[in-house]
């Protein structure tokens, strides 16, 4: 029985006794996509796999790959890997299978945008893949009935997350609204302690604990003593000895203060610390809000829920309320001519400009108030007449040196359609290559970077990419990064490894190296033509993981 994401599944996952998967139709081929968003028995994998799987051996359909999204929301396709590759391997046209299983509409999907539904399952059928809902009353058919009943049951998916968003987030309000904690992250110094219905401790919940009863409740507590000291000195440097935020958080980092997020202390920290009312007793809830995966607002100020005093105060309130009253008044809007005049003096004053002199300045507007005034730092200063000493020519040029990319993809494919007669696809975007039945041949920019001495060797860089697989072919460009040096030609699964690749002149990690085009493609073809002469149909495989390095 294989083994998917270290969870033992059901038969539906075993190819059935004697069955030759060469000597299969295509058409008899199927993949299953699960998804569950909860550990609800209802919609548990192993319940849909069953469910599929009987659907399977009644319409005679071998299933051949699993694509899986476990823990997953079914509210938009991003951040469900599964789906993703499902639709990548279909549209691209490397899927061996002709259906697609799916337990019912809602697993597929409850996009908030019907259209949204509709338009992945149209993918699908335009390259020829049916979707089939197993535990469905209706066939997905495309007759008129079907249409309906299926647009149906996307409105009422769709509508059932909306209906359990407003459920949920009423009872959540009146939770806090009692003084118990619902969610969010921790704030340095407060502790969490789970309690029963009868009031009692049940004791403490350390990182990344959760209650197991739905009953039980999470109240919030101080921490240790040397946290309520710190707190307490964070407030006090701030009020009395008017320091910083960052002049603050650089003090606590030389004392080699530990927080709770196990890393340096930063200017956004102790921001956040001088405004958490949690330090005066008060818990305050719905300040932000995302309904239904959509983008983060802020709340006005009468959605906020607060309780009254539940939590033994940290801070005297009289200094609590001073913070909040230097921070508004430190708050001041300034016209684009007078930010561009302070930078202007802080330019005369330090020599240089980046972004740790910006946000370590007094009165000085922070880097992304320039950013959003001025469109990027580089025009900022360019407006102040700096010219910073990096060179970041590379960004104007990135945009030419895609399109290269893409050409480079597009010539690549034309040669294999002309002489190899396979059938080919060409992402333009990802300028990705996808040979049906062998494999993918991705193509990446490597530029020249400066060397720091006069000794040391020439070095390319070739950064990890979503979506690299297959054979990766990287384009190397001269001293000058205006022209293409040399091609490189090596397994994607080199890169995959490691958060980028280095090359220099000594070392190409094994790739193979040519000089010009013809040389490349000639390279391509011979990788290419003993996977087509074996004949061997491809391994089943889990879909959870990236795509079967077949060039390996």
């Amino acid at each position: 029985m294989p083994n998917l994401n270290g969870r033992p599944m059901t038969n539906s996952l075993v190819i059935r006794k004697g069955t030759s998967l060469s000597k299969r139709s295509k058409a008899l081929r199927a993949a299953q996509y699960v998804r569950m968003s909860t550990d609800y028995q209802r919609y548990s994998i192993q319940n849909q796999a069953a469910a599929i799987a009987t659907f399977a051996q009644q319409n005679d359909l071998t299933i051949v790959r699993t694509y899986m999204d476990e823990g997953r929301s079914g509210l938009r396709i991003r951040g469900r890997p599964g789906l993703i590759e499902l639709i990548d391997d279909v549209s691209s046209g490397i899927a061996d299978f002709d259906h697609i299983l799916v337990y019912d509409v809602s697993r597929w999907g409850r996009f908030q945008d019907v259209d949204e539904s509709a338009h992945y399952e149209f993918v699908c059928k335009q390259n020829g893949v049916k979707v089939s809902y197993c535990a469905e009353q209706f066939s997905n058919d495309g007759s008129l009935l079907s249409s309906i009943v299926k647009n149906i049951k996307r409105v009422m998916a769709a509508e059932y997350s909306r209906e359990l968003s407003v459920k949920v987030h009423a009872g959540q309000s009146r939770v806090a609204s009692l003084g118990y904690r619902v969610g969010g992250p921790l704030a340095f110094g407060l502790r969490r302690e789970l309690v029963g219905e009868d009031q009692q401790s049940k004791g403490w919940l350390e990182k990344g604990d959760r209650k197991s009863l739905q009953t039980d409740r999470v109240r919030l507590r101080p921490g240790s003593h040397s946290e309520a000291e710190t707190v307490r000195w964070v407030f006090h440097q701030f009020v009395v000895e008017q320091e910083s935020d960052a002049e603050i958080a650089r003090e606590l980092n030389r004392a080699k203060v530990a927080n709770h997020n196990e890393r340096p202390w930063t200017s956004s920290m102790i921001h956040c610390i001088l405004r958490n009312e949690s330090y005066v007793g008060n818990i305050v809830y719905n300040r932000t809000s995302r309904r239904l995966g959509q983008k983060l607002v802020n709340n006005p100020l009468d959605r906020w829920i607060r309780s009254n005093p539940v939590l033994e105060p940290i801070v005297d309130k009289d200094l609590f309320a001073r913070a909040q009253k230097i921070m508004e008044e430190r708050y001041l809007s300034l016209p684009e001519e007078q930010m561009l005049l302070r930078l202007r003096l802080l330019l005369r004053r330090k020599g240089k400009l980046n972004s740790s002199i910006i946000g370590n300045a007094a009165g000085i507007p922070c880097v992304s108030s320039y950013v959003k005034h001025f469109g990027s730092l580089r025009k900022a200063f360019a407006l102040v007449g700096y010219v910073p000493p990096r060179n970041c020519n590379w960004i104007d040029t990135k945009r030419a040196w895609s399109e290269v990319r893409t050409t480079h993809a597009k010539q690549v494919a034309e040669a294999l359609i002309s002489t190899e007669r396979v059938q080919v696809h060409v992402d333009e975007e990802s300028a990705r290559v996808t040979v049906k039945g062998t494999g993918r041949i991705c193509f990446q920019i490597a530029r020249h970077s400066v060397r720091r001495k006069s000794h040391h060797s020439a070095e390319w860089r070739v950064y990890r990419r979503d979506g690299l697989s297959g054979l990766l072919v990287v384009l190397r460009l001269d001293e000058a990064n205006k022209g293409i040096a040399d091609y490189l030609v090596l397994p994607a699964s080199k890169v995959a490894r490691r958060p980028y690749l280095r090359f220099s002149d000594e070392n190409v990690h094994d790739a193979i190296q040519f000089k010009t085009m013809p040389e490349l493609v000639a390279c391509i073809k011979s990788r290419l033509k003993p996977r087509r002469a074996t004949g061997t149909p491809p391994n089943v495989r889990p879909a959870t993981k990236s795509t079967v390095d077949r060039w390996r």
